[in-house]
């Protein structure tokens, strides 16, 4: 039967208790039954009320995409999501990002330069000065040239996890459409430097104790089964290597944790940890995309510093003597070196953002994050502040409850 018109005469129904109507036997009709006190009912002869539009049953509901006020949506995000809202992360925070992810680099670009000019300029010095060593002094040469450049890695290592922890800070609030400067990025982020220094050092003694059981485990089998034990060597590399990687994973997003939620450095890796479980296999796969990625644009980008010395000495200098081959290879030393960080930089800067936003899309499917960032966006409240710093967090396990339902867009209370 087709909906009555509004204002149309209402229609007739069978009346209970009649002894006639479908009740009682007998097709007797009368007006509808008056509703009880106080209950709310829609005027007579209008259809039910139907959010969606269209009389009903025939229409489906029509989907409402979720708010995007910055530069993601707020709710579990794909992947292209990520590389996007990455690439706006950079765009519209240039000087926080490019500027931290240049400190991160320079030290790196340093020693990149001085291995790359020095061995050129004194290559002659080098060798006669190396000539008059005997085998001792030359082992304790390279031990002492190994023991340098791991402090500087070791070093490199720690800058490089204070400033990826201080870059989630415009990621964060450029999800609720909030610029940051580079300033700005650091007060917000330096009551948490000291707990991403605590982080770094934990993180470098795990790898140290890793490298030693390596070495002593390949000392042990030498030692006792000769060529065969150097044979199981190669599997058991193979094994550490994969552990290395899942554990690598498994710790990828403590960085964020610790400056968003304000935790500390065995903390920070706990919550890492609980948030990648049930998603390991897609952080892995969005990270390599990304690695490659970013190597694939390394390598094109360095295409023509590396042809810089064939230009040199085949076109600049084409009879030059050493002096004029050394000159071009400082200079080729210090243009790799410049470019090399800035492309460091921004492939840093890339990778970074990446991170933090899959450490936002987890907290997105774990915490309810995208309603609580919802909440804060439409109040306004704590707009100098970081999104996502002070919000409950979901906690599995017996007497915590179920995690926080979605709710439907847009209507969320």
């Amino acid at each position: 039967m087709p909906w009555p018109q509004q204002g149309g005469p209402a229609p007739w129904v069978p009346q209970p208790g009649s002894g006639q109507a479908g009740w009682g036997g007998q097709p007797v009709w009368g007006p509808p039954p008056a509703p009880p006190p106080g209950s709310q009912q829609q005027p007579w002869g209008t259809p039910p009320y139907n959010p969606y539009g269209g009389p009903p049953p025939y229409r489906q509901p029509q989907y409402v995409a979720p708010p995007k006020p910055g530069i993601i949506p707020l709710r579990p995000l794909m992947f292209g999501e990520i590389l996007d809202g990455s690439f706006q992360t950079i765009r519209r925070n240039a000087k926080a990002m490019l500027g931290a992810a240049l400190l991160a680099q320079s030290l790196v670009a340093v020693l990149t330069a001085v291995v790359t000019v020095l061995p050129a300029a004194s290559a002659g010095s080098l060798e006669t000065w190396a000539g008059g060593l005997n085998q001792q002094e030359l082992v304790s040469v390279g031990l002492g040239f190994a023991g340098g450049i791991l402090l500087f890695s070791v070093l490199t290592l720690f800058i490089s996890t204070v400033l990826q922890g201080a870059m989630v800070v415009p990621v964060a609030r450029s999800v609720l459409n909030r610029p940051t400067g580079f300033r700005q990025m650091w007060q917000l982020a330096r009551s948490r430097a000291w707990a991403l220094v605590r982080l770094a050092g934990l993180l470098v003694v795990g790898g140290l104790l890793a490298v030693l059981l390596y070495a002593a485990l390949t000392v042990l089998l030498i030692s006792t089964s000769g060529g065969i034990g150097a044979l199981v060597l190669i599997p058991l590399g193979i094994a550490l290597f994969a552990l290395w990687i899942w554990i690598y994973i498994k710790l990828m997003v403590a960085p964020a944790a610790v400056v968003i939620e304000e935790l500390g450095a065995v903390d920070g890796l706990r919550r890492s940890w609980h948030l990648t479980r049930g998603n390991w296999w897609r952080i892995l796969g969005i990270t390599l995309v990304v690695l490659i990625m970013v190597g694939v644009i390394s390598q094109v980008v360095m295409i023509p510093v590396s042809l810089l010395s064939a230009f040199f000495t085949g076109v600049v200098l084409p009879h030059g003597g050493p002096e004029q081959e050394v000159t071009a290879a400082v200079a080729l030393g210090i243009a790799t070196a410049i470019i090399s960080a800035l492309v460091g930089a921004v492939g840093y800067a890339f990778q970074t953002s990446v991170m933090a936003l899959l450490y936002l899309d987890l907290r997105m499917r774990k915490d309810g994050l995208d309603m609580a960032l919802l909440r804060l966006l439409e109040s306004g409240a704590d707009p100098e502040g970081v999104p996502g710093r002070g919000l409950p967090v979901y906690k599995e396990g017996p007497g915590h409850g179920a995690p926080p339902a979605y709710g439907a867009w847009p209507d969320v209370r």
